[in-house]
Parts: structure tokens; C-alpha cells; sequence
């Protein structure tokens, strides 16, 4: 009926997201997310619509990057006027124009420079606010695309410099604090504030700063952390 953090039905909502935005979609006079495939549908698309999803606007877009790109700019936050990426030389994967809007626009690199590079606009958000972890947005962003016909990712995901499990990634987090970065709990989720500890650290080595916490990162630090305990 309901996981361990206490979120319930099929689309698992907490039990305040029920009160405040469950619906009765199937009209029989209760919200039941449990019983009801359509009451959770309606209810999980309320939400949507709630945190700012817009009808008829993609999510984002795959996108290339020219030679020599700065992917210090990458991240959630780091939002820009679509005319600006495009004055940077990023171009949609497919071939399709990208459009010279203002709509405001952030470049994710889930896998670095190398892997596949992502523009994602309001309606990304809105999947973000869902479940806040990248992974969990992009893969819903690119299942969606999928189910309506889509080809999938045209970048090759590198293998070169594999993922973190979580205790890596809090091992990780734990060596960033201990060079005085100030990141938070060791908790083994990436955020913001990791990313651009991870970033300033990869200047420091003199490596592409593209924040990815990646066993490569993982390595040098510990590395360095044995460097400096050394008399």
C-alpha cells in the first residue's frame, strides 16, 4: 500500500500531496489512488499542471555542443534565454531548429561533456518537482518521448568514467568537505552546491569543470587527500 517514506497508489503520492492535490477522476465520489488507475492519473496530472507543466511544450531537447564548450554552465539553475545557447554554438541532436525564443532554458551533462547534453525548459521543472533527482526527471523526460514515437538518445553514454554507487557518492561529498567546501549533509544526493564543489575541484586539477561526480573525481580526491596527510 505504501513504501518505507510513506508515499502511497500508484503514482506514490506522500500523504499531504493527497490532501492538498489528489482529484476524483473517475467520478465516483473518492480520491482513491490505491484502487483507482484513473484517480491516480487525474491526481498526478493535477499536480503536474500545479507545479507548472504547459500543454503542447516539450520538456527539452537533446542537443549537441561545438567543439571547445565551456560546460562550466551547465546545471539546473543556470538558466539562460534560448537565443543565448544558441548564440553559443548549441544545436538541437535531431537537426530540428531549436528556435531563438527567450524562453528560459538550462544544459544538463549527466554524464559530462562527452555523453549526451541535454536543453530543458518549465515543463522539466515541473517532472523535477515530482521527484527531485535529475536521473529520475531525465528518465521520465525521455520514457515520454519514447512512448510517442521517439528514437531515443542520439549521443553514446561514455563508459570511460563510470557512475557512483551511494556510498561512493557520499565518500565523494565527505572528501569535498574536508577541503572546505560547504555542500551540506553527507548524504550521498548530488545537488547544486556538490556539483559546483565538484566543479571548482576539477579546475584545480586542471580538468574540464563539468561537476560529475564520476569514479575519475572520486579517485583524484582520494589521491589527494593522501598527499596531504603525507609529512
Amino acid at each position: 500500500m505504501g513504501s518505507w517514506a510513506g508515499a502511497f497508489g500508484h503514482t506514490q503520492f506522500m500523504p499531504s500531496t493527497y490532501a492538498r492535490i489528489a482529484v476524483d477522476g473517475d467520478g465516483d465520489g473518492r480520491r482513491d489512488l490505491v484502487g483507482s488507475i484513473p484517480d491516480a492519473l487525474a491526481s498526478t496530472a493535477n499536480y503536474l499542471k500545479r507545479s507548472g507543466w504547459r500543454s503542447g511544450q516539450a520538456w527539452g531537447h537533446e542537443v549537441l555542443l561545438p567543439e571547445a564548450f565551456d560546460s562550466s554552465v551547465n546545471g539546473r539553475q543556470a538558466r539562460r534565454p534560448l537565443s543565448q545557447w544558441l548564440a553559443r554554438g548549441i544545436t538541437r541532436a535531431d537537426g530540428q531548429p531549436l528556435g531563438s525564443s527567450d524562453a528560459q532554458a538550462a544544459l544538463l551533462l549527466p554524464a559530462g561533456k562527452d555523453g549526451p547534453a541535454f536543453l530543458v525548459f518549465r515543463n522539466y521543472d515541473a517532472i523535477f518537482s515530482y521527484n527531485a533527482a535529475e536521473s529520475y526527471a531525465l528518465a521520465i523526460s525521455l520514457l515520454s518521448d519514447r512512448l510517442r514515437g521517439g528514437t531515443g538518445l542520439k549521443a553514446a553514454w561514455p563508459t570511460d568514467d563510470p557512475g557512483l554507487s551511494r556510498a561512493q557518492r557520499r565518500e565523494l561529498q565527505q572528501l569535498l568537505l574536508d577541503r572546505g567546501h560547504d555542500i551540506g549533509e553527507v548524504d550521498g544526493m548530488i545537488g547544486a552546491k556538490s556539483r559546483e564543489a565538484i566543479a571548482t575541484e576539477q579546475r584545480r586539477l586542471g580538468r574540464d569543470p563539468d561537476g560529475r561526480a564520476g569514479r575519475s573525481i572520486l579517485e583524484a580526491l582520494k589521491s589527494a587527500a593522501v598527499a596531504d596527510d603525507r609529512p
